[in-house]
């Protein structure tokens, strides 16, 4: 290998003097030339930007992939610049899950029929989670990234360059200091009774070298200064194009939000769906029969409908007392069976409730609701826990207690 010696000791030199300017600026001994205010405030905002988007991106990363050995086999993939596997998601596994049960249990029992219809639902919800991701990433924590791994590198590797630029400057108007202070020194006029006549010789022949040294570290003054107006200008420019990376970024959070909301929304019509699918088909599994304890339980009212089945996972907690006898109902109910026409209202024992969601009738026994209406409820001896019985004006019929808000 060739080795430039002048060149190699040249950079050691540099290197040399860097490092003492540096060292000397930190311990006080030394002046620092100050970037002005605006040129500061650039490189703050600059790092705060390069800092919270690390903090995003990273968190982001967390959200869209919770398993943090699957964050780090798709990182390695990356870094080989391979293609990463498709995944399965939890939702599709699941749905793997629950269609094999129902084979076992058997598809055409009650049971096996609603472990199909909640596993099609979790296969939609797996394949929305896996578009959502993909969304995100390509719109989303691509351009986060390639800010990090692009500008961003170029924006430091810029700002090494000008603190370099930065030193040199500083050395050079401390040793032009230097030089003219032994030239000062030198030029002072001898005293003739205490000096020798050699010495004004020697004391002319300083006086040159000193001020030759003055006039060199003028020259490498003014080149280290265009060096160092030149460098900064560049660096002022890259700092200034933050502002276009915040407008970037704002576009890129935009799609990021409609993806998110695309997802959401795909996620909330499915379960509701499901949840229409499975309050239908009640009927059929029970033949219209009310099954249930003497004391009516339902699940806490919410503001939001919870997923299928959760109910009867949630704590029961009463909401509306049973009448234990009513006047004129028909035998019929005591039998299990329902016909809503025949059922008088107790005298005591309704609330009011508001309707969260939308609800299509099943059959002539359900009373049909739309979101936000108030209705009228109560229920029966015998009655099923999730179901009530609903008035509106004329109309009467059972409904789900997950599609109500129970009022006081």
């Amino acid at each position: 290998m060739d080795f430039n010696v002048k060149k190699l000791a040249s950079d050691a030199g540099v290197f040399f003097s860097r490092a003492m300017q540096f060292t000397e600026e930190k311990l006080g001994q030394a002046e620092k030339t100050e970037l002005d205010a605006h040129f500061e405030n650039l490189m703050a905002r600059a790092d705060c930007t390069k800092n919270w988007t690390e903090k995003i991106l990273r968190q982001t990363e967390v959200l869209l992939q919770p398993n943090l050995s699957a964050r780090v086999e798709e990182f390695l993939y990356e870094k080989l610049d391979r293609k990463v596997p498709s995944r399965v998601t939890n939702g599709e596994l699941l749905a793997q899950y629950m269609t094999e049960a129902a084979n076992d249990f058997g598809p055409g029992t009650p049971y096996g029929k609603t472990l199909i219809k909640v596993g099609e639902t979790q296969r939609r919800l797996g394949a929305a989670e896996r578009d959502f991701i993909q969304s995100a990433s390509i719109n989303f924590l691509t351009p986060l990234r390639n800010f990090l791994e692009g500008d961003w590198r170029t924006i430091c590797k810029e700002r090494r360059t000008l603190q370099n630029c930065r030193l040199d400057l500083d050395a050079c108007k401390a040793r032009l200091k230097k030089a003219k202070a032994a030239e000062a020194k030198a030029a002072a006029v001898p005293d003739f009774q205490e000096t020798r006549p050699r010495n004004y010789v020697l004391s002319a022949s300083a006086s040159a070298l000193w001020s030759d040294e003055v006039e060199k570290a003028e020259h490498e003054l003014r080149l280290t200064q265009t060096e160092f107006d030149r460098q900064a200008e560049v660096t002022r420019l890259l700092l200034e194009g933050i502002s276009s990376t915040h407008v970037n970024h704002l576009r890129c959070l935009h799609e990021f939000v409609e993806s998110q909301t695309n997802y959401y929304a795909q996620c909330y019509q499915y379960m509701l769906d499901l949840q229409k699918q499975l309050g239908s088909s009640k009927g059929e599994i029970f033949s219209g029969t009310f099954v249930g304890n003497a004391e009516s339980t339902s699940p806490p009212a919410a503001a939001a409908s919870p997923p299928a089945g959760a109910a009867a996972a949630l704590p029961a907690v009463p909401t509306i007392p049973v009448v234990p006898t009513i006047v004129g109902v028909p035998s019929a109910v005591a039998e299990g069976v329902l016909n809503p026409n025949e059922v008088k209202p107790p005298t005591s024992g309704t609330r009011k409730a508001r309707v969260l969601y939308d609800y299509e009738a099943a059959d002539s026994t359900e009373l049909a609701l739309l979101a936000d209406e108030m209705i009228t409820v109560y229920s029966l001896p015998g009655m099923d826990p999730d179901w009530l019985i609903g008035e509106r004006g004329n109309q009467k019929g059972k409904v789900p207690v997950t599609y109500l808000e129970l009022l006081s």
